[in-house]
């Protein structure tokens, strides 16, 4: 039926748990799913590889890429750009792979105006306070940036309803079966098999 790849855009609050979810689905599924990596013009966090985690560039070079449309979608967010690389999404969708794409809100309607089909998923914790509580416990940023992610979850809580889904993110195990049920639940809408469609239809009428 659907044998094309589908992007899956996950967006949520930062704090919210979406690399580690995306992570677990990955490594549970790696037949059907890949992680789409980002570009950025951010300082590497501990631990964080180049090419494994992000790509990580100078301001320039991620100019260049916008310049000569290497980028399906690219962004500004707490003062640092990021953008989702165009060869390697669309290589992996032609093999049949899911893309896992994390990125905010604006990039995530950027994804959706030029790639109609693809899913959009927005990941939250049960409740801001917990947000709240997990930026904090990262012990990686100072008071200063933790307050400038809640309010820029305050943004981004005014585009939840252009999403596809919610996932509430309370128990990661069980949040991540959610979001493989639901991802493989959009392989199947009409919106998507409209070649299935039309080719059962026309075997109908020659019938």
């Amino acid at each position: 039926m659907n044998q094309k790849g589908l992007i899956v855009v996950v967006s949520g609050f930062s704090g919210a748990g979406k690399g580690t979810l995306i992570k677990r689905l990955v490594e549970k599924h790696k037949d059907r799913y890949t992680l789409s990596v980002s570009a950025t013009t951010r300082a590497p966090r501990p631990h964080e590889e180049d090419g494994k985690d992000y790509f990580f560039l100078s301001e320039e070079a991620f100019e260049t890429l916008v310049k000569e449309d290497g980028l399906i979608e690219y962004a500004g967010y707490c003062q640092h750009y990021y953008g989702t690389p165009r060869d390697f999404v669309e290589d992996k969708l032609a093999e049949g792979i899911d893309v896992i794409l994390e990125i905010e809100i604006q990039g995530a309607l950027q994804i959706k105006a030029k790639y109609p089909e693809a899913l959009l998923l927005f990941v939250t914790p049960p409740t801001m306070e917990e947000l709240k509580r997990r930026l904090e416990k990262r012990a990686t940023e100072s008071e200063e940036i933790i307050r400038e992610r809640l309010l820029r979850a305050r943004e981004e809580a005014k585009g939840i309803e252009h999403y596809d889904y919610i996932l509430v993110n309370d128990d990661v195990d069980e949040t991540v079966k959610h979001m493989h049920r639901v991802i493989r639940s959009a392989h199947y809408t009409p919106e998507r098999n409209e070649e299935f469609i039309q080719r059962i239809r026309a075997e109908l009428d020659d019938i």
